[in-house]
């Protein structure tokens, strides 16, 4: 009885809510300097769905808004958000002209380019979701971006994976791993500054999206702020310098805009040793106004990065070198010169046809994506590991001795290492000149690479019906081409290179050359082709006191494997056409919106949805077979928050708890093992996996004068496995004749016990506390002191199951493997608390009619040592090898850690007209 009274005073609450009468809200921005309307800002009224003033006089027209007190906000990208308390009586408001001041700290998201590119040119490395946040306002989202991402912080605990990025409404995540190669366009911020983020659940004008959220970029002329841009940066993370400049048409000629930008980027070693940086983007833009209603615009995008990468370290070469060591380079002909280098060239071109009118937008693309992504790195065959750090070069392997500790072999290990810590290329051309070697080489240089061809056409519409209901609707097709290979870029003074594998005396290639010379093609060569249609349709419905929306998507996604090395020890299985593996997934995602009055509200949001696994996930070993992952399924994703949202005069936040549990998920990972099922190098494969993340947000800001800002955010989470995944390893050195009898040599391993493990997903638990100081007279300061912890190892799953307990010797347990030394010896490693205070700050002029801006980081102030990720090596796969490893306190197979810059800065000078 009394739920249902209280359920018929709801719903009557609502019915008197919308017989009031209600009030339009107008106004015009400007900008305070000079005094141009600024047309595409975004006007929002404590909840309400957020309007745009007219693209012609940027005038602002909100309707319909019941009587009550409320805080209007306005953001225009460039400018400083304006906050107000209104308050409507019994008639119209017109607020007058607003004027917005330009946002000098805009310089920030150039800062955090250079976070993004290191985070990104790493493949074991955390993959960091801070690029796609730039664009929002959110306090807590800006800390974790700005802030929270030099630690490689994760949202809610989320990869980069599950945000869609768009380019112009096409979809931009790379098909191999889900992820955005933010490469693509890097060194271009000035012409993609202009994006719109939805965070998380909330509804997307472009896109189902993501359990992360849904970036999209506009590259229109149109759009863009008019005159030439010019830019100078220095730094010592990434990149040492970057010259920038950018030009878009002040005057429409024809109906025509456009836009030109170009960068360049450099550095000789960035922050961590041996890591050059190369890059060089240009970008041209064409629009075309047919009339007010249709658009045509023509978008070429070139970016190309080159950069040296770096190592995961055991705390032992911490101890010996420091903090920037890298492993991978060493000094060849007095030069600088890194086995491990990264380059991506993937051009970019699209068309787009834009339709607005004054209920319907609608916007057509097509884009045409090549280019190459390749990896160097050095191969050697019958011959010493040429890595520096290599177990056997390093004290800990005399310590650890099976028949002793040998001091005196230690000792001379490590004055060996601190006299010769770089990689020899001397040593390596010496080997392969040698007169035993007859011209073949033991050393070469070669590059992974793939050489993709993507095609995509996309479609996106939003039509608004009235005043309280709004449909948004969208679909893409997607193809990829994908050919990858292993080129010889250097074969380090030898003659040839004999393309058999050394593990197994089997030959890679049958059909081919056995002799191989620079530029040629060698160890495997295979295709993959993908497709994706991907659709979605969306509800939307607003009213004064409460909105919902309901959202639905499907996807088709199929992939397939054509080898083009027919491989010895794979007979039956690589060479040819594989067999076409398809998914079809779904999805759904809803929310509702109470407002209890203009200044505080709640938001339930929730989603259902399956996902297909990635393609480096579906195949087992693609570049030598064309074996699936047996049984494999798609992922499902239950997730779902709650948000409180506050709205003062000087206070703003929100507070948000989340749960959110991934099922199902696939994972491949390559690695040599020594276990109770032998000794070999594996693919590991991991089917049934679950992860579960819950947590909380906290984001304020508190307006304490006109000039003062505090800010505090906050995020505690925990991030685990759910599950105990079935694992199996498939051997890599199966012989021509076991192909028929035994395809790929694989073992199931059973379960593994990794059930509640936390994940290596970043800091579970982060804290920030800042103060902002900006002058009447255009100079702005600000610092903030951030805590992060509860960071943890990723662990080793094979080292999980019933093999670690088997002696490869006998086959049977090891007795003293009992339930208590293996908890010890498999106890997760959690990485050290840390803080770090940083520092930024600038100041901007305008000098007969030139803005000028210097803006300037600093991170890290007190130079903290602290460690952003790592993982446990899965080398010691059996108890007694992890037992006696470990024995001295220096295990030779440590868990390898990755180490956070320390103090650096960023400095930018720019200067418009």
């Amino acid at each position: 009885m009394k739920s249902g009274l209280a359920i018929s005073f709801f719903i009557l609450n609502g019915i008197w809510g919308y017989a009031q009468e209600h009030y339009r809200v107008m106004g015009i921005v400007k900008d305070m300097v000079t005094q141009e309307n600024i047309v595409f800002s975004e006007i929002e009224i404590s909840g309400f769905t957020p309007a745009r003033p007219s693209p012609i006089d940027g005038i602002f027209n909100l309707s319909p808004i019941r009587s009550g007190d409320y805080i209007i906000t306005i953001n225009a990208q460039d400018y400083l958000s304006k906050r107000m308390p209104i308050s409507i009586g019994s008639q119209d408001l017109d607020l007058g002209i607003i004027y917005l001041e330009r946002d000098i700290a805009q310089e920030k998201t150039d800062n955090l380019i250079t976070l993004t590119d290191s985070d990104l040119l790493e493949d074991e490395s955390i993959s960091m979701t801070s690029g796609m946040l730039q664009a929002t306002k959110d306090i807590f989202l800006n800390r974790a971006a700005f802030d929270f991402g030099q630690a490689f912080f994760r949202v809610r605990g989320y990869g980069s994976e599950n945000g869609r990025i768009l380019l112009n409404g096409i979809p931009m995540n790379k098909l191999v791993d889900g992820r955005p190669q933010w490469n693509n366009w890097g060194g271009l911020n000035d012409v993609t500054r202009n994006q719109v983020f939805t965070h998380g659940l909330q509804a997307s004008d472009f896109s189902f999206g993501g359990i992360l959220g849904t970036t999209n970029i506009s590259t229109r002329p149109s759009t863009f702020r008019k005159g030439m841009r010019l830019s100078a940066s220095a730094s010592n993370r990434t990149y040492a310098g970057r010259l920038m400049a950018t030009y878009t048409s002040v005057v429409p000629q024809n109906g025509i805009h456009y836009s030109v930008s170009a960068s360049r980027r450099w550095a000789k070693e960035g922050y961590i040793d041996g890591t050059i940086y190369d890059a060089y983007s240009f970008f041209g833009a064409l629009e075309y106004q047919l009339n007010v209603k249709h658009s045509i615009g023509l978008t070429s995008i070139l970016a190309s990065n080159r950069r040296g990468r770096s190592s995961a370290v055991t705390g032992e070469v911490f101890q010996l070198a420091g903090k920037r060591y890298n492993p991978y380079w060493g000094n060849q002909n007095g030069k600088i010169r890194n086995s491990r280098e990264r380059k991506i060239v993937e051009p970019i071109v699209m068309l787009n046809h834009y339709y607005n009118s004054k209920s319907f937008i609608l916007n057509t693309g097509i884009s045409y994506q090549f280019g190459s992504n390749s990896k160097s790195r050095l191969g050697y065959f019958n011959a010493p590991n040429p890595d520096p750090t290599y177990y056997r070069y390093l004290p800990s392997f005399y310590i650890n001795s099976p028949i002793g500790a040998n001091f005196i072999g230690a000792n001379m290990a490590k004055d060996g290492f601190l006299e010769n810590p770089q990689l020899n290329w001397n040593n390596l051309y010496k080997a392969n000149t040698s007169l035993s070697t007859q011209g073949k080489a033991v050393y070469i240089a070669y590059e992974d690479t793939a050489e993709d061809q993507q095609f995509n056409i996309a479609t996106i519409g939003n039509y608004t019906i009235n005043n309280h209901i709004k449909f948004d609707f969208g679909g893409n097709y997607t193809t990829l081409d994908s050919d990858n290979y292993a080129e010889i870029n250097d074969l380090l003074g030898s003659d040839y290179h004999v393309d058999i594998d050394p593990f197994s005396n089997t030959k890679n290639d049958l059909d081919g050359n056995l002799n191989k010379t620079n530029g040629n093609l060698f160890n495997y060569l295979y295709n993959i082709k993908v497709r994706v249609f991907d659709v979605f349709s969306q509800w939307s419905v607003t009213y004064p006191r409460w909105g919902a929306f309901l959202g639905v998507n499907y996807t088709s996604t199929d992939y397939q494997r054509d080898g083009k090395f027919k491989n010895e020890r794979y007979l039956n299985s690589s060479f040819g056409k594989g067999e076409k593996v398809a998914f079809s997934n779904f999805g759904t995602k809803g929310g509702i919106t109470y407002k209890f009055n203009g200044r505080h509200w709640v938001v339930l949001n929730g989603a259902y949805l399956t996902k297909p696994p990635v393609y480096q996930n579906v195949f087992i070993n693609p570049r030598e077979n064309n074996q699936l992952v047996n049984n494999i399924q798609s992922e499902k994703i239950t997730t779902t928050d709650l948000s409180y949202f506050i709205r003062l005069p000087n206070l703003t936040g929100r507070v948000t708890g989340y749960y959110t549990r991934i099922q199902n998920t696939t994972d491949i990972n390559f690695f040599f093992v020594d276990a109770g099922v032998g000794s070999e190098f594996v693919q590991e494969v991991l089917t049934d996996l679950d992860k579960l993340h819950l947590g909380t947000e906290l984001g304020l800001e508190y307006q304490l004068s006109s000039a003062v800002k505090l800010s505090l955010v906050a995020a505690v989470g925990k991030f685990l496995y759910a599950s105990d995944p079935l694992v199996s390893i498939n051997f890599d050195t199966a012989g021509a004749e076991e192909d028929i009898l035994n395809p790929i040599g694989s073992i199931d391993l059973g379960i593994a016990k990794i059930k509640d493990y936390k994940l290596a997903q970043g800091p579970q638990k982060a804290l920030a506390f800042g103060v902002e100081y900006r002058d009447p007279k255009y100079w702005w300061v600000g610092t903030t002191a951030n805590f992060l912890g509860n960071n943890y190892a990723g662990i080793s799953t094979i080292t999980r199951t019933q093999s670690f307990y088997l002696n490869p010797e006998t086959g049977v347990p090891f007795p003293n493997a009992t339930d208590e030394n293996v908890k010890k010896l498999l106890s997760q490693n959690k990485l050290d608390d840390f803080y770090i205070l940083n520092l930024v700050g600038g100041k901007s002029w305008l000098k007969a009619g030139k803005y000028i801006s210097v803006f300037a980081s600093v991170n890290n102030v007190f130079d903290a040592v602290f460690r952003t990720g790592g993982y446990e090596q899965s080398r010691n796969g059996n108890f007694g090898q992890l037992q006696q490893d470990n024995l001295s306190g220096s295990p030779s197979f440590a868990p390898k850690y990755w180490y956070g810059y320390g103090r650096t800065y960023f400095i930018n000078f720019a200067i418009s007209f």
